[in-house]
């Protein structure tokens, strides 16, 4: 019976048709945004949720017997088990909210597609850098905040009026959206130099804080490429090892059979 369910529950097809299963229900979660749609196929929907919650229910349980205390300490079964239990709780009066949270199911495809795994763990082991990185941009930021709230607040205050909308203001030029055309250009109509201050901005800021964080993020996804590839030459290397004492074996044994066949 155990044997059974584990097979079951690792069998690739019961993968793929969980996989089937969130991709359909991400679907009918974006076709019920539609009030058209919402009030049309109401009743559809809602027997497709209860059998989707059912389904993913009934493998959370399935999983649990078979890997019992190891399920617990599988950081992304902990994940699956979540978002299944806020599904589970009833959307009535004071917990709309977890009506809401229904679409976090979604986030399961990241368990069930192996290559997603990969890069969320990859951004989960440079959490560190990212962070030290984040504290330079917002120290960066919270000067150049400063800056132009005395620089241009007084003549500009919709955008450096305050320490706040200098914040946001910079973030859009940080992007690149509108920045020349609605923003510096019409401040270096008042001040032609201007641009001494948001040129060095852009250049620190877009071109090289950012794309150090992306440098992390690649570098991160390289050296667990270069690990797997590490472990499989390993495995590899074993295997090869393992087939040539069995080789050794087999000679021996065939030697000492001639030995037998010869004193007899």
């Amino acid at each position: 019976m155990y044997n059974t369910i584990k097979q079951f529950v690792e069998d690739s097809k019961f993968q793929n048709f969980i996989l089937g299963l969130i991709i359909l229900n991400g679907i009918t979660m974006g076709l019920e945004t539609s009030k058209q749609f919402a009030t049309d196929y109401y009743t559809f929907f809602e027997w497709f949720n209860f059998f989707v919650i059912t389904v993913f229910t009934i493998e959370i349980v399935l999983r649990i017997y078979v890997y019992k205390g190891s399920f617990f300490r599988d950081s992304w079964s902990l994940f699956d088990f979540t978002v299944v239990a806020i599904s589970l709780v009833p959307a009535n009066a004071g917990f709309e909210i977890f009506r809401v949270l229904r679409v976090l199911r979604l986030f399961r495809l990241i368990t069930v597609v192996p290559q997603m795994r990969k890069i969320i763990a990859a951004l989960l082991s440079v959490i560190p850098g990212i962070a030290s990185i984040a504290g330079l941009l917002t120290l960066f930021f919270y000067i150049f905040a400063i800056m132009s709230t005395q620089l241009f607040g007084e003549k500009f205050p919709e955008w450096f009026g305050t320490l706040g909308e200098s914040f946001y203001t910079l973030f859009q030029i940080m992007t690149l959206e509108s920045w020349s055309m609605g923003i510096v250009r019409p401040v270096m109509e008042v001040y032609p130099l201007a641009w001494i201050f948001f040129v060095p901005f852009i250049f620190l800021a877009t071109f090289i804080i950012v794309n150090l964080i992306i440098a992390i993020v690649v570098d991160a996804m390289n050296e667990m490429n270069a690990n797997e590839e590490e472990n499989i030459v390993n495995e590899l290397h074993s295997s090869e090892d393992a087939a040539k004492l069995e080789i050794q074996k087999l000679r021996n044994d065939i030697q000492e059979l001639k030995e037998l066949i010869v004193s007899k």
